[in-house]
């Protein structure tokens, strides 16, 4: 893990001032890094009944269509706004510094669906909870969230209640 810590750069005030920003683009540009990522986010979940891995817009993207692919099973964009072309769901929620709206195919997962949610980063919760309970408005269990960083003092895993949480990097 000490690879992965040292790929990560911290920029200052963005996207806003007072926001310390983890740039994990590096750890992207490293291939051994990526792929110790993507080995380490799906190993906990072999033969654990995951029927979909969802991913958050964008960088949700990366690493949940990786682990989907590792896993063997289908990939859930969960996206912005006006990007997906057919008949969708959306929620709206708070982020540390504005909010936001996820949406999902109505068809995307269903009743009997086991879901791995994947994101780069948990903060505050907010996005991954919206995640969680917009795939379950469609009828599929959230087995559980993973993240490549977690950040503990912005205490996002108490949001999401008694979800299954796992998290490669804590800062």
């Amino acid at each position: 893990m000490d690879r992965l810590i040292a790929k990560i750069r911290d920029i200052p005030d963005f996207p806003k001032p007072g926001i310390l920003f983890k740039d994990i683009t590096p750890v992207l540009q490293d291939p051994l890094s990526l792929r110790l990522v993507v080995d380490h986010l799906h190993r906990p979940f072999v033969g654990q009944g995951i029927t979909a891995v969802a991913g958050m817009e964008a960088r949700g993207f990366i690493f949940g269509s990786l682990v989907a692919w590792q896993l063997g099973v289908s990939f859930v964009p969960l996206r912005k706004p006006g990007k997906l072309p057919y008949d969708v769901k959306s929620i709206q929620y708070d982020l540390e510094y504005g909010s936001a709206t996820l949406e999902v195919h109505t068809d995307a997962v269903g009743e009997g669906d086991r879901v791995l949610i994947i994101d780069d980063l948990l903060a505050t919760g907010g996005t991954a909870l919206a995640s969680c309970e917009l795939l379950e408005s469609l009828g599929a269990e959230v087995a559980a969230c993973a993240f490549m960083v977690e950040l503990v003092a912005l205490r996002g895993r108490e949001r999401l209640g008694q979800r299954d949480i796992h998290s490669l990097l804590h800062f």
